[in-house]
């Protein structure tokens, strides 16, 4: 697999890497076979976060011997100093390594957010003495927001930028990516699929892949997805691929679940992402009746939702979850 370089950094990244998200929902002998494949395959680049519950300790336990082989990166929501340095070695222990190759201030989102990174005793500064003691190499930002973004990396030196990007949310991207081309920043493209919205998974990866971000990272919780998605990098875009996309986009509209889960835990226990999972399967794939078993299953349903709108204020889309959990909840309770 060819190798791209990381913005001005000497790591140099396969144009797939692996997303750290979706191991959370197997076991540990299924994510070691899997990060196995993945490194067998070609793919160098593996990313997770502390906020993803126990996919460092599967990737640390699944990379044993294979350390050498791959670029590490994580990622905290911690602002403040002390708490980002706890973060440092805590993700240090899961993986079982003495560094980090890349480390990223987590979907950063508010001014308040970036005062509290920037400010003496911040976390930009714990990550700065992490990287001078040699337990972290880079460090590098994520977000949600274009808009914010832009400011972020304008006022500090990052060395990537990881942001959602595929071929149904390209708008309100153009001045970032022109900072991002002016600094020669990495480019770590998260949600290729729109957070598996996009269920044509070949051309939603060959549209990205064709272009010079340096690495495109999709979940994977299957062999039979990182065969697929491998196979795509010796596909090139095609028209049927564009008019395929285009189906899809106008079938899904802008206000859409990408399935990212800031907005868990709820309040009520319900599982947002899921629910709004399966109205999709009633509505976009035609599994009607499919989808109402399933939600028939669940232990607690939509109209659980107590309206206090703590989920809303998470969700780096501003869905109107609360509207949108009242009409999948009738939609889906039909008989």
């Amino acid at each position: 697999m060819e190798k791209r370089k990381l913005g001005k950094s000497d790591l140099r990244v396969s144009p797939l890497g692996f997303g750290g998200i979706p191991i959370q929902r197997v076991s540990q002998s299924e994510a070691s076979d899997l990060i196995r494949l993945a490194v067998d395959k070609g793919i160098n680049f593996i990313d997770s976060a502390r906020g993803y519950t126990d996919s460092e300790e599967k990737i640390g336990i699944g990379l044993k011997g294979l350390r050498q082989n791959v670029i590490l990166a994580t990622k905290s929501m911690a602002r403040k100093g002390e708490a980002l340095t706890e973060d440092v070695e805590r993700s240090l222990r899961n993986f079982q390594t003495d560094w980090i190759d890349l480390y990223q201030l987590h979907n950063v989102r508010t001014e308040k957010e970036w005062a509290e990174l920037t400010a003496p005793g911040g976390g930009l500064e714990a990550l700065e003495k992490a990287r001078e003691a040699g337990k972290i190499r880079y460090i590098g930002i994520t977000g949600h927001l274009p808009e914010t973004l832009v400011r972020f990396i304008r006022e500090y030196s990052f060395t990537s930028v990881q942001f959602p990007y595929n071929y149904i949310e390209q708008e309100n991207r153009q001045e970032l990516l022109g900072e991002i081309r002016k600094q020669e920043l990495g480019t770590i493209i998260m949600k290729p699929l729109a957070g598996g919205a996009l269920r044509r998974t070949g051309p939603a990866l060959r549209f990205l892949l064709q272009k010079s971000f340096s690495v495109v990272i999709p979940g994977m919780d299957t062999a039979q997805q990182i065969e697929e998605n491998c196979a795509q990098l010796s596909q090139t875009f095609s028209e049927e691929d564009s008019m395929a996309l285009e189906k899809e986009k106008g079938e899904l509209g802008q206000e859409f679940c990408r399935r990212c889960e800031y907005c868990l835990p709820c309040t009520a226990g319900i599982n947002i992402p899921g629910v709004f999972l399966l109205e999709g399967y009633y509505v976009r794939y035609n599994l009607p009746q499919w989808a109402i078993d399933r939600y028939k299953g669940t232990d607690i349903k939509a109209d659980a939702c107590t309206d206090c709108g703590i989920c809303e204020t998470r969700c780096p889309y501003q869905l109107p979850i609360r509207e949108k959990l009242k009409h999948a909840h009738q939609l889906l309770s039909l008989q």
